[in-house]
């Protein structure tokens, strides 16, 4: 078993073994949780990714202008690069570009798609999960890089979670470096929680894929007719909080350990932090960042940061 997968299977015996139930989101990303989010992405309801690519069109040149000839770009979480493509076609004379992503099937179609579509870019792909140690490509020693960490993935980490991401990011990306962020606006739960609880039931599906996961490579017994889906606003610490809840008292095993669950249990597996400009300006420049510029729509729904190595 590789890393990554004790890291999986770590994380969800202690996550139910705990007294409130958790397990991180970064495993929803299987192959099938990867291509559940991709459908999610095209929902009405899903403002963030249709809203980011306006943005990337509209100051792609701006941005390749301030990037600068010759850089590399380091793609946290790539999943399948389809807002890259329009970064890449604004920046001069790409050095390379290195996609990390925790799902390593999505990981290398993606690159393949990129290397098809840009035969002379050197695409370097690295399989890892970008919250732990990383080292990049040889290959790009040396170069001036751009990260580019797109959609609302920053929302995942709380505050102090932030800017330990960032501070970690400066140092991956070392000097002369700058950081293109995603980050969604706080806004009304009223446009929040349909983007995180569609019509559909896709988000669902994406949510609940988890425990098909846990059954394929944890030598699970969950039966998900059992379990649903929540969302909910917590309004004060300004996040969106999904999980997944027992709809009936029950007992599962997970690689011959047996856990009991309480009908209306819930097992966290999601935090999405909403921030103001102002509040991610202020976490980015406490980790090292220099704010640079920030583009917004017109209703105020979706941000990209700018960020020089201070």
């Amino acid at each position: 078993m590789d890393t990554i997968q004790d890291e999986f299977a770590h994380a969800v015996i202690e996550g139910l073994s705990n007294g409130a139930k958790q397990i991180p989101c970064r495993f929803l990303y299987d192959a099938r949780g990867s291509e559940l989010f991709e459908e999610i992405t095209e929902l009405d309801e899903y403002y963030p990714t249709r809203t980011e690519i306006g943005l990337l069109q509209n100051y792609g040149a701006e941005i390749g202008e301030m990037a600068g000839p010759g850089c590399a770009l380091v793609e946290f979480g790539s999943g399948s690069s389809r807002k890259t493509r329009i970064l890449i076609d604004h920046l001069e004379e790409i050095a390379a570009y290195v996609p990390i992503d925790i799902a390593d099937e999505a990981l290398n179609e993606a690159a393949d798609r990129l290397e098809t579509h840009y035969p002379e870019l050197d695409v370097l792909p690295v399989h890892a999960d970008f919250n732990q140690d990383i080292d990049l490509p040889d290959r790009i020693n040396g170069t001036p890089k751009l990260g580019f960490f797109p959609g609302s993935t920053i929302g995942n980490f709380d505050r102090e979670g932030v800017e330990q991401f960032l501070s970690d990011a400066a140092a991956l990306l070392g000097e002369k470096s700058s950081f293109l962020v995603g980050v969604d606006l706080k806004k009304s739960s009223e446009i929040l929680l349909p983007a995180y609880d569609d019509a559909k039931g896709v988000t669902a599906e994406f949510i609940l894929n988890l425990l098909h996961r846990i059954n394929n490579e944890l030598d699970g017994n969950i039966d998900l007719t059992k379990f649903d889906h929540q969302s909910v606003y917590n309004e004060e610490a300004g996040r969106v909080e999904l999980y997944i809840v027992s709809l009936e008292g029950q007992q599962i095993s997970v690689q011959g350990q047996t856990f009991d669950l309480k009908k209306g249990e819930r097992i966290h597996i999601e935090n999405s932090h909403k921030f103001s400009v102002d509040e991610f300006q202020a976490l980015a420049e406490s980790s090292g960042w220099t704010p640079a510029q920030v583009w917004t729509d017109d209703r105020k729904l979706f941000s990209l940061h700018y960020l020089e190595r201070a």
